[in-house]
């Protein structure tokens, strides 16, 4: 029998940035599996409240290969009458969608062995003093000396290795590293019925607004010492706080974070227990020597919103620190709300995934290895006046 050319093959030189686009979603024990000419879409949810989306675009890996294969059979219908046209080019046999197999995984397998398999990519993109995180005093330094037995000489030759053979087959994963091959398979299972995807309404915005992830990141920690509940959004074009968010329901007093905005003057990220007091006086000081945290603000209310000029909306704090892990590692977050209150968390994270592997690295314009820019993206459905928080 000739061999069949597998589904899927995708070959990465360093697997930590798999790992790390991955853990942002892995709040969820099941990953529902998309393979598509031009990526692998991975989607998790929790009791349809909450979903997460990443999506491993092909730049992230060396060499990518996508055979799809035939469509599944229609299922059986009745026998045709003579009022049915067997060459009616709307009939399901002529379809032109092309058909992405789709499957299930265990995303905490795969979470452990992408984390086995990149532990030595970790380290050597942590090692040295040239790195961004890196201290000062380690920037002073002279740089290590490579030798035929360090660690970055040694992942010259390494490699992981996603393959995917026929519809029904177990995903593998082979780490390929001077000469020796380690292959771990994964079940895969039949989606459990159809994927169930929070609906955004794109043309429907009511706020969009785009910050640094560390903002956020920092805001949401800050807001979780107090062990809130709901976290409320609050953002106006027009008044007072601009953008805020606080945290409510807790077993300790409600506080609040407040955003500077792009040409406003308002206050700077702060939190402050919500005494009753008039601030505006402190507000307005701090505004003066306040950087702008936001890129992008657009707030545009509905006109039959309660609220005048101002958007207030309420999600369950857990379900926000979901996408705490995002928020760490990502360098801009998008976030959208539309009139349905569906809140959009689009962070953008940018990958060196050709570090010590420069062969068919991008160059930038500054004459550097470009990096690989990625997006996972959060949706929260809101906390509407009479759903109970737990």
């Amino acid at each position: 029998m000739a061999d069949v050319e597998p589904i899927f093959t995708a070959v990465s030189s360093n697997a930590h940035h798999l790992y790390t686009l991955l853990q942002c979603i892995g709040f969820a024990p099941k990953a529902s599996v998309q393979l598509t000419p031009d990526g692998i879409r991975f989607s998790v949810e929790e009791t349809r409240t909450v979903q997460g989306l990443a999506f491993l675009d092909k730049a992230l890996f060396t060499s990518y290969t996508f055979n799809p294969p035939p469509p599944p059979p229609p299922p059986p219908t009745a026998a045709p009458t003579d009022e049915h046209n067997h060459d009616d080019p709307d009939s399901p046999t002529t379809d032109p969608t092309p058909y992405y197999p789709c499957f299930e995984i265990s995303l905490t397998a795969l979470l452990e062995t992408l984390k086995i398999l990149g532990i030595n990519d970790s380290s050597s993109a942590t090692s040295g003093g040239g790195g961004s995180g890196s201290s000062r005093a380690g920037s002073v330094q002279p740089g290590p000396s490579h030798s035929a037995f360090t660690t970055p000489a040694l992942l010259l030759d390494r490699s992981c290795t996603l393959r995917y053979d026929t519809e029904g087959s177990p995903l593998s994963i082979t780490l390929t590293e001077t000469g020796i091959k380690t292959t771990c398979e994964l079940t895969t299972y039949e989606p459990e019925g159809g994927e169930v995807e929070i609906p955004l309404q794109r043309d429907a915005i009511i706020m969009k607004i785009i910050m640094r992830s560390a903002w956020l990141h920092n805001a949401i920690t800050e807001l979780a010492a107090t062990s809130p509940a709901t976290l409320r959004i609050s953002a106006s074009a027009t008044q007072e706080p601009f953008f805020a968010l606080s945290g409510a329901g807790g077993s300790f007093s409600e506080s609040s974070v407040e955003f500077s905005v792009e040409n406003q003057t308002s206050a700077a990220p702060a939190s402050a227990a919500n005494d009753g007091h008039d601030e505006g006086a402190a507000r307005a000081k701090r505004a003066r020597l306040a950087p702008t945290v936001t890129e992008t603000f657009l707030v545009s209310p509905p006109s039959s919103s309660s609220g005048g000029s101002r958007i207030r909306q309420d999600y369950r704090f857990k379900a926000i620190q979901k996408a705490s892990r995002a928020m760490a590692v990502a360098n801009k977050v998008s976030i959208r709300g539309d009139r349905q209150g569906v809140l959009s968390l689009q962070f953008m994270i940018e990958s060196d995934v050709h570090a010590g592997n420069n062969s068919g690295a991008r160059l930038s314009a500054r004459g550097g290895l470009a990096p690989v820019v990625s997006f996972v993206d959060f949706r929260f459905v809101p906390l509407l006046d009479d759903d109970e928080v737990l």
